[in-house]
């Protein structure tokens, strides 16, 4: 039996989408008709068809670009914990954040996943259908709630770890605005130089004649170059950015990358603090929650980009599933401060990890805000010398030419 998609109005004349089982095209017609519809389009059923009628079936029936933002999340994700706190059962808890959400993705996933939750399927095992909304850490938090009972406290500590992790993302891009701002604007000045007020000078060079100095000469190459030849300088970045991004999919030259970055002065620095920032947070995070020590390292060595923290991870991974500690091989592996192992060491000695970890977050995260400001503060003159030279240059290598023509004149 075959499967068709169809488009039909219904008896208020609004446009209806469906997919109906029938043995041929005809029949399926007849069947649209007896359900008092009013067929103007029937066509074989695509997976996508097939998907979309499903979809509709839960009510999820719109279309919506980009995905669920973190804001959101948090904000649903701390709503359901006081609706469950409050005694509501976790069906009725979704069904009425649904009911008061206005049209977005968000709504639509919480309409499946109840859903399923009402076809007998676990918060957890619903969630997980959606991994892009919802990561690995959000699910196995999550199933760690249900099945130890406390499904309204680990709610509240995944709203509070997305809120800070949150929070530290944004304190760096907006240390970031002002030496990007800098950038985007003097890019900009010099570029209309180059394109506007070089080629008038180079014609008006041109028409007095005689040889021109040097850095005059190479500023309106650069600004010919800028006019007609813009297209390969267009054309290289794009390929460099292209070629970058699939080395990067090479995992021998991205932990040869990842290891020189750690070298970088300040950059390396940087890049260590944000990755044990992540460490922390997240395992403290998981192990408070209730996630089995090695399931919860599985889940954060997901979190942490560079794959030489990853390998450290690894490493503390088969020291705990072997009945060791875990400071033990964060300090052979020589990523993590001493601070840092002492702290956990600590922790794992007086049975207070989750507690000792959470402390661990608190602190790198202020030191990665020190350390961004830190980066910005030395930025920020070398973004001004280097901009300064560059304008420097055009304006000297404008003047020297009227200097050159004006004694030519005089010597005529």
């Amino acid at each position: 039996m075959a499967k068709f998609a169809y488009y039909a109005l219904n008896k208020e004349g609004k446009q209806v989408f469906g997919v109906i089982a029938a043995d041929n095209q005809a029949l399926a017609i007849n069947d649209i008709r007896s359900l008092g519809l009013f067929p103007t389009n029937v066509r074989e059923a695509t997976k996508g068809d097939e998907r979309r009628a499903a979809r509709k079936k839960k009510g999820i029936d719109e279309f919506y670009f980009g995905g669920v933002k973190t804001k959101e999340l948090v904000v649903m994700t701390r709503q359901l914990s006081t609706l469950i706190d409050a005694g509501l059962p976790l069906l009725r808890s979704i069904n009425v954040l649904v009911a008061q959400l206005k049209p977005c993705l968000l709504r639509d996933i919480l309409r499946e996943i109840a859903s399923d939750i009402q076809s007998g399927s676990t918060f957890a095992e619903s969630l997980a259908k959606h991994p892009k909304q919802f990561d690995r850490l959000y699910v196995n938090m999550v199933r760690a709630g249900e099945v130890g009972g406390l499904l309204e406290t680990v709610l509240q500590r995944l709203a509070i770890f997305m809120e800070r992790r949150e929070a530290l993302k944004r304190r760096v891009k907006g240390a970031l605005i002002y030496p990007i701002a800098v950038i985007l604007i003097a890019g900009g000045i010099v570029s209309f130089l180059l394109l506007k007020v070089v080629p008038v000078f180079a014609d008006i060079f041109t028409e007095f004649g005689g040889d021109l100095p040097a850095p005059t000469k190479v500023l309106i190459a650069a600004g010919d170059f800028m006019i007609y030849k813009w297209w390969i300088l267009l054309t290289a970045l794009s390929w460099t950015i292209i070629g970058i991004k699939l080395a990067m999919k090479s995992k021998q030259i991205k932990r040869v990358f990842d290891r020189v970055i750690l070298k970088v002065p300040l950059v390396g620095d940087l890049v260590t603090k944000v990755a044990v920032a992540r460490f922390a947070r997240t395992l403290g995070t998981l192990i408070t929650s209730g996630v089995p020590i090695l399931q919860a390292l599985k889940i954060t060595r997901e979190t942490i980009g560079n794959e030489v923290v990853q390998n450290a991870v690894d490493a503390v991974h088969e020291s705990v599933k072997e009945g060791d500690t875990i400071a033990a091989p964060l300090d052979k592996s020589k990523v993590f401060p001493a601070m840092v192992v002492n702290m956990i060491d600590v922790g794992e000695e007086t049975g207070s990890l989750d507690a000792m970890l959470v402390k661990v977050a608190d602190i790198y995260d202020a030191e990665v805000e020190n350390a961004v400001e830190a980066m910005l503060s030395l930025l920020e003159p070398m973004i001004i010398i280097v901009l300064g030279g560059i304008i420097g240059f055009i304006v000297v290598a404008l003047y020297l030419p009227i200097f050159t023509l004006g004694d030519q004149i005089n010597n005529q």
